[in-house]
C-alpha cells in the first residue's frame, strides 16, 4: 500500500489528522504502579497534552482560511477519557476517532505506532500532525514510526508549519543552526512547543463539540493483533521505584576550595 493510498475524497480538498493524548497533568503529582509498571494515571487530574493541543491548533489555523479543510482528531486511550478528546472537538475539530480496548493498557511505542497506523488508514489524511513527544512516556518516536508504517514522508520537530494545497514545510532546529525541510502530501509531520498556544474553546465550540461525531474503534476494527509473535514488542523485566535523593557533598572554603572542588571532580571522573 503506497502513498496515493491515502489520499481523501474529493469532498475534502485537504483532510488533517491531529493526534491527541489524555496525560496526566504535569502540574500534578506523577507516581508510578510497581506492580504493574505503568504510570498511575489516577494520581492527579488528566489532562488533554499541551503539545497535541498546539498540534491541534495547527490544523485548525489553517482550516479557518481553508473552510472545506476536515480536521480530525485521533486517539488511543481509555473510554474514560472520551470528555477529554471532546475538548479538541471544542476547539473546532470536525469529528474524532478514539481507539479503546483493554489490550491496549501499557502499549510499547512499537504497539501504538501500529494502531495508530491502523486507524488512520482507516479515516483516511492528506497530513497527519503530531507533537514531537508527549508529557507522560515522552518516547518522541511515535511520528517517525508513522511514517514508516504509512510509507510517507515525516518532518520532526518543526518549530514553525506553513501548509499549502499538496505541500507541507517549516523549520528545525539543529545543533548550531536551523533548516528548513519541506514534503509533499501526504505526509507526517511533529511540531514543538514553540508552536502557537492553542484556542480556549468558547460555550459555542463546547455546545457543539457534543454533537460532533466521535467514533470508538476497538484492536478488532483495525485488525490489530497485540499477541502478533512476529511483531516487536517491548517486555518489562523489572520494576522498582527510584532511589531517594542523597545529600550532596558540602565544600567548605577555607582558602583550598578550590583543590577540593579538582579533587572532587576527579574522584566522580567528572573532570
Amino acid at each position: 500500500m503506497g502513498a496515493d493510498d491515502f489520499m481523501t475524497d474529493e469532498e475534502f480538498p485537504m483532510k488533517i489528522a491531529v493526534l491527541v493524548k489524555e496525560v496526566p497533568d504535569t502540574y500534578g503529582d506523577r507516581k508510578l504502579d510497581l506492580e504493574t509498571g505503568l504510570a498511575d494515571r489516577a494520581a492527579s487530574e488528566k489532562v488533554l497534552d499541551e503539545v497535541g493541543e498546539r498540534a491541534v491548533e495547527v490544523a485548525l489555523k489553517y482550516a479557518d482560511s481553508n473552510p472545506d479543510t476536515e480536521v480530525v482528531l485521533v486517539s488511543m486511550a481509555p473510554a474514560t477519557a472520551t470528555a477529554t478528546v471532546r475538548k479538541g472537538l471544542a476547539m473546532g475539530a470536525g469529528s474524532a476517532v478514539q481507539i479503546v480496548d483493554d489490550a491496549l493498557a501499557g502499549a510499547d511505542l512499537s504497539l501504538t505506532a501500529e494502531v495508530l497506523a491502523a486507524a488512520l488508514r482507516r479515516t483516511g489524511f492528506d497530513l497527519v500532525v503530531a507533537g514531537n513527544q508527549s508529557t507522560d512516556g515522552v518516547g518522541g518516536v511515535i511520528p517517525a514510526m508513522l511514517g514508516e508504517l504509512l510509507a510517507v514522508p515525516v518532518i520532526t520537530s518543526l518549530n514553525s508549519v506553513q501548509i499549502t494545497a499538496d505541500s507541507v514545510s517549516g523549520e528545525r532546529t539543529l545543533e548550531g543552526g536551523t533548516m528548513t525541510a519541506s514534503a509533499s502530501l501526504p505526509a507526517v509531520i511533529s511540531i514543538t512547543e514553540q508552536l502557537p498556544d492553542a484556542r480556549f474553546p468558547n460555550f459555542k465550540g463546547i455546545t457543539a463539540a457534543k454533537k460532533k461525531p466521535l467514533e470508538v474503534l476497538s484492536l478488532a476494527d483495525l485488525e490489530v493483533d497485540p499477541m502478533d509473535a512476529d511483531a516487536a514488542r517491548s517486555i518489562m523485566i523489572t520494576i522498582a521505584a527510584a532511589p531517594p535523593r542523597s545529600a550532596g557533598v558540602k565544600i567548605v572554603d577555607e582558602g583550598d576550595a578550590g583543590s577540593q572542588l579538582a579533587e572532587f571532580l576527579i574522584k566522580n571522573r567528572l573532570a
